[in-house]
């Protein structure tokens, strides 16, 4: 890629700002004059364009906080380590440690990144994937069969309650 003079540099970044060809050419120092038809041109030059969707995609990565910073974040919540405004009818008060509502608030979310090894959850999980097979089974069974084989269907889902209410 060739290297952008300092006018097409400024001209870039002024349209990064504005999003209007037509300024951003006046700011970069283009004739007023010209101004218009320069910043359709530039638009129009490869390396601009490049330079021009590099900067975009370097702005959107550094405004986009990604999850390692979300779960610091909520960690730092949930340790208390983050400070708050609050107003009262008393005037504002500033650098207020994190309400215990929103330390738990963060420890919930945490929580629900990471597996727990909780027995209630586990059991939850078992009997969603029972009922899961079963609903599948069923269907199954009444595509083979069709119409004609509920007597059959009733059988073999009773069959397969049974056999997940052992496990």
């Amino acid at each position: 890629m060739s290297k952008l003079t300092t006018k097409q540099q400024k001209f870039c970044n002024e349209y990064i700002k504005s999003g209007n060809a037509k300024d951003a050419a006046t700011k970069a120092g283009y004739s007023p004059k010209t101004a218009y038809s320069i910043g359709n041109e530039n638009l129009n030059k490869p390396e601009l364009k490049a330079y021009i969707e590099k900067r975009l995609k370097q702005l959107e990565s550094e405004k986009i906080a990604g999850a390692r910073e979300v779960l610091e974040y909520l960690s730092s919540v949930m340790r208390g380590e983050q400070t708050e405004s609050v107003a009262t009818a008393k005037g504002v008060y500033n650098d207020i440690p994190v309400s215990a509502k929103d330390r738990i608030s963060a420890a919930k979310e945490l929580l629900k990144r990471y597996p727990t090894t909780d027995p209630m959850e586990k059991q939850k999980l078992k009997k969603l994937t029972a009922d899961a097979r079963i609903s599948e089974a069923r269907a199954n069974v009444a595509e083979r069969l069709g119409n004609e084989g509920d007597d059959k269907l009733d059988e073999l889902m009773n069959k397969l309650i049974s056999e997940s209410d052992k496990k």
